[in-house]
């Protein structure tokens, strides 16, 4: 039987790397568009939600 986490940020994404910490796993991208494509597959991966923060922020949540 798995463990299967739920109502929690499983990744952060951001460009902005000095406006970021805490406990889940953070990925830094360099420009907006490396944003947006490490966010899109690491919700297929993670099977969760991306969600916009802010213009330099994303999350991966699952629900």
């Amino acid at each position: 039987m798995g463990t299967t986490l739920e109502k929690t940020i499983l990744a952060v994404i951001t460009t902005a790397r000095d406006k970021v910490g805490g406990s889940s796993p953070i990925f830094y991208a360099n420009d907006p568009k490396e944003l947006q494509s490490t966010a899109f597959t690491l919700e297929k991966i993670l099977d969760g939600i991306a969600h916009e923060v802010t213009q330099e922020t994303m999350i991966i949540v699952r629900h």
